[in-house]
C-alpha cells in the first residue's frame, strides 16, 4: 500500500515542516481544543510539528503519536522532551495495522498525512476503528490547487505543478483538501463539517512573507528540483524560473494566497 513521502526526511524538511507549523498555529489550531482526560491519538504525527501545539493547546488531555517513520518518530519525541511536554507518548506504527484496541480514543487528529495515502478512506475507516462511539476526528490537509500569486507566473505554476504529479505517481494526491467532506462521509463519519483556512500574504505581512511563502512553500516545491528533473516532468531551467518567480512573490510588491481545508467528522 503506497505511502509515499515525497518531501523526504532529510535536515532541510525538518526544519521547513517546524516553520510551517509555528507560522499556521493560529490559522490551523486556534480551534482546536481536547477536554482534560481526552485519549488523544494524533496519526502521522511526523517530526512532532504539529504535536507541540496540540500537547501545548491541551495540556491536560493525553496524546499518543504515531509515525510510520522510526527517524521521525525519535525526533519528535526529542523535540517533546526539548519542550518540557509530559501529556506525549511515541510510538512507531503504521496507520493500517495500529497496536491499539477498538474504542480506544475520545479524539483523532491528522494533518497533513491524507494527502500521502494511496487510499484514504480506508486509513479513515481503520482510524475509526480505534475512536470510541461520540469521538470526533479531526482533518487538516492543503490543496496544491488553490494557489495563486502575484505577479503570475506560468514556470511558477509548472514548478507547483511538478509536486502535484510527484505526488499522483506516488500514490497521493496533492488536492485533497477539497475532497475532505466526501471523504470523511465515506468512511462513515456523520455529522462531517469542513471549513476552508485561507491563508492570504502581502507586503503588509512580513512574519507571513518569510514563514510561509519564503520557507514554507517556495522551499516545498524547492526541494523536490532533483526529483521533478529527474523524473523527465520539467526542464531544469524552467523548474528554476518557476522557482525564482516564486521567491518573486514574496517582494514588497508580490501577494501569495493558498487555501488549507479542516474537517471535523464524528463516529
Amino acid at each position: 500500500m503506497k505511502r509515499a513521502y515525497v518531501h523526504g526526511y532529510d535536515h532541510r524538511e525538518n526544519i521547513r515542516l517546524q516553520d510551517q507549523a509555528s507560522t499556521l498555529v493560529e490559522l490551523l489550531h486556534s480551534d482546536t481544543f481536547y477536554p482534560p482526560g481526552s485519549r488523544v491519538l494524533e496519526a502521522g504525527c511526523g517530526v512532532g510539528a504539529q504535536t507541540i501545539i496540540l500537547a501545548r493547546n491541551s495540556p491536560n488531555a493525553l496524546f499518543t503519536s504515531v509515525d510510520i517513520s522510526e527517524d521521525s518518530v525519535a525526533e519528535a519525541r526529542r523535540k517533546a522532551a526539548t519542550a518540557g511536554l509530559t501529556n506525549v507518548q511515541f510510538e512507531q506504527a503504521d496507520i493500517f495495522n495500529l497496536p491499539f484496541g477498538l474504542d480506544s480514543f475520545d479524539h483523532i487528529f491528522v494533518c497533513f498525512v491524507l494527502e500521502h495515502l494511496s487510499q484514504p478512506v480506508k486509513a479513515l475507516q481503520v482510524l475509526k476503528n480505534h475512536l470510541r462511539k461520540g469521538g470526533t476526528i479531526t482533518v487538516i490537509e492543503g490543496d496544491h490547487g488553490s494557489v495563486y500569486f502575484y505577479p503570475d507566473s506560468e514556470p511558477a505554476h509548472r514548478a507547483i505543478q511538478c509536486q502535484v504529479e510527484l505526488q499522483r505517481r506516488a500514490g497521493g494526491n496533492a488536492m485533497i483538501g477539497r475532497e475532505l467532506y466526501p471523504l470523511l462521509r465515506q468512511a462513515g463519519f456523520n455529522p462531517v463539517t469542513v471549513s476552508p483556512r485561507m491563508i492570504y500574504v502581502d507586503g503588509s505581512k512580513p512574519d507571513l512573507v518569510e514563514g510561509f511563502t519564503r520557507r514554507t512553500f517556495t522551499a516545498m516545491t524547492e526541494g523536490i528540483r532533483e526529483s521533478a528533473i529527474k523524473a523527465g516532468i520539467i526542464e531544469q531551467h524552467l523548474f528554476e524560473q518557476g522557482i525564482e518567480d516564486l521567491y518573486r512573490t514574496a517582494e514588497t510588491d508580490g501577494v501569495f494566497c493558498y487555501t488549507f481545508f479542516k474537517g471535523t467528522g464524528y463516529k
